[in-house]
């Protein structure tokens, strides 16, 4: 089949009692965008009306992602490009179908514009990804399904393709993690490659972009294809949104995702704002780390983990690993001897009035129970952040009820000591967190998404 383009991409599935407004950030005028926020599993979301995947398929495809990051921090990515010569040709070109679902599926959403005048569009949100992509028309050959309309740059008097010799299409490498190419009418093509040979395809675009009420012109990005219209990146890279945004709202975000359970038990709504318009005395600060191997990504330390307000007995080498805080991993990875640690203490007390049950997908400690039941007996747990910030978990954000009577522990170990640690949505689900780059901070606050 010959294709324009064949898109190819899964969706890759937040110490000071009070929040410092950054100089750099006051010297805006314009006050914060504040956006509303959806899990999948929310009667507002994207999957509403389309058949949510199996939670064990869910949590496959996170396990999928986990193993792409880390595969970007080792440079042992294997993946390439496809080849210049599929690229250059921009008439037609052939490429493999193959919908790349081992990347995961992303679970947060919030509703922008694009174009002149704008057409609206859900899009994934994902603090593990650099650039933002969003599925367009012409569909006359092969577009993935998806819910609501592509967008038509045709009907937009904005829309404009960037060409080869921009400083956009230059740093796509860095945002995408391959080298651009160039049409043979010097349109900017990007190529976003996977371990699994998914990959998506398309021009390096740039339109004017709605939030809210808000317009902002010279917006970049490329195609994505999936359930939702595309995704928007969040990580430090100068493609992403939040550094398009920064010009005019500052280097901060703040987001607070809505809990959600498998079973339908929806929590309160989301928000993603950019900017920061006041202080909220609830937050606790850890430092903003950075890795020279992945700079994109928010890097963070855990200094412990308490089970019963009783610290985990294990040596502060053990939680020596590289940590990130990411929207798009659904449950968290900790080292080896550290989840070990947690699952022991967490089982001993469940089990003594709940029966194990057998494994459930990367859940290996799991009781036959009602989330209720469970989390009746289920002792406090927290995550004890370096500079001071914690983490006191809810029963939602430690367990989950993954089938009618079956509850498992929402924690996963690494079996490779050198793999990353990452502390995933279900564990900062109904936090208010802010991630003020300019300081080199990230900040929480407890009290759920109001």
């Amino acid at each position: 089949m010959e294709l324009l383009f064949s898109l190819f991409l899964a969706l890759l599935f937040a110490s000071t009692s009070s929040i410092r407004v950054n100089q750099e950030v006051d010297q805006f005028k314009h006050p914060a965008l504040h956006l509303p926020l959806y899990h999948t599993q929310d009667s507002h979301s994207l999957q509403s009306s389309a058949k949510p995947l199996p939670f064990s398929q869910a949590l496959a495809l996170d396990d999928a992602r986990v193993k792409f990051l880390n595969s970007r921090i080792s440079k042992k990515n294997s993946t390439s490009s496809p080849r210049s010569s599929q690229l250059i040709n921009e008439k037609s070109t052939n490429l493999p179908l193959n919908p790349g679902q081992s990347l995961g599926v992303g679970n947060y959403y919030t509703r922008i514009g694009l174009g002149t005048p704008p057409t609206y569009h859900l899009v994934v949100v994902d603090t593990g990804s650099s650039f933002s992509w969003i599925q367009c028309e012409p569909c006359t050959i092969y577009c993935h399904p998806q819910v609501g309309s592509h967008f038509n740059p045709s009907s937009s008097n904005t829309y404009q393709r960037l060409s080869c010799d921009t400083s956009q299409c230059s740093s796509l490498k860095d945002a995408t993690l391959n080298s651009p190419k160039c049409s043979s009418s010097n349109a900017c093509i990007y190529a976003a490659a996977y371990g699994d040979q998914s990959f998506s395809v398309g021009y390096l675009s740039k339109e004017s972009l709605t939030l809210s009420s808000e317009s902002i012109p010279g917006f970049v990005f490329g195609w994505l294809f999936g359930k939702s219209a595309g995704l928007v990146g969040l990580a430090r890279n100068q493609l992403s949104m939040l550094s398009q945004l920064s010009v005019k709202y500052g280097k901060a975000f703040s987001y607070c995702l809505p809990t959600a359970m498998p079973l339908g038990k929806i929590g309160s709504g989301g928000y993603l704002s950019f900017g920061i318009t006041g202080s909220n005395p609830g937050y606790k600060f850890t430092p903003m780390l950075s890795d020279s191997r992945d700079p994109s990504l928010y890097f963070i330390k855990i200094s412990a983990i308490s089970v019963s307000g009783k610290a985990l007995s294990l040596p502060p080498s053990d939680y020596n690993v590289p940590t990130i805080i990411d929207s798009g991993t659904v449950i968290s990875r900790l080292a080896g001897p550290v989840y070990s640690s947690l699952r022991e203490e967490v089982v001993k007390i469940v089990s003594a009035k709940y029966q194990m049950a057998e494994a459930f997908a990367i859940f290996d400690a799991c009781f036959k129970g009602s989330y209720d039941e469970i989390s009746a007996v289920l002792p406090s747990v927290k995550l004890l952040l370096q500079g001071g910030a914690e983490l006191s978990l809810a029963p939602h954000n430690v367990i989950m009820e993954v089938e009618k009577g079956t509850t498992c522990l929402a924690f996963a170990g690494n079996s490779n000591l050198r793999d990353i640690a990452i502390i995933g949505n279900q564990q900062h689900q109904g936090f208010d967190v802010v991630y003020d780059i300019a300081g080199s901070r990230i900040g929480f606050a407890s009290g759920g998404c109001s």
